[in-house]
């Protein structure tokens, strides 16, 4: 996962985002520039860093880029909730903390979203996913082939690649 955006980088990709189709350099200068004095090449650097980091795609047109998003702002809050809990010495607690701090808009969203995913809602166990391959493997969950993208859960299968 890459390293979360900075300021800036987050202020590009927010209207990169928003707007989900590819986008010119002076596009986002103009909108920036409502709200607050930037200069062209700054905007540009910040695109052309995004595209490095695997953030955003670009396609030439002319002598400049249009760039579109590689993945939705969704993926990129999922994964950097993924890497800030892989990071705990206690997952377990870190999760209880989390929850604690979950509005109830929040925590309802979080039943619908592990109603979406097929996981279950009470203590119970998920059963291993039988596959072709070493015992090791079966039922392991880091063996788990990416989600493919559906209309239920369009992000799926969807994240930056990392630096």
């Amino acid at each position: 996962m890459p390293r979360p955006l900075g300021e800036l980088e987050d202020t590009v990709m927010t209207r990169v985002w928003k707007w989900n189709r590819p986008v010119t350099v002076r596009e986002v200068l103009e909108d920036l520039q409502k709200e607050r004095s930037i200069a062209y090449t700054t905007v540009m650097t910040v695109l052309d860093n995004l595209h490095q980091k695997g953030w955003v795609r670009r396609q030439a047109e002319g002598r400049a880029y249009r760039y579109e998003a590689v993945s939705t702002r969704a993926a990129y809050a999922a994964a950097l909730m993924n890497e800030a809990w892989a990071q705990s010495d206690n997952p377990a607690a870190a999760l209880v903390a989390f929850f604690g701090m979950m509005s109830e808009e929040q925590r309802q969203a979080l039943t619908d979203a592990v109603r979406v995913a097929g996981l279950p809602e009470t203590g119970e166990q998920r059963r291993p996913v039988e596959r072709a391959g070493s015992p090791e493997q079966v039922g392991s969950p880091e063996q788990s082939p990416p989600a493919e993208p559906s209309v239920e859960n369009p992000a799926a299968g969807e994240g930056p690649r990392g630096r």
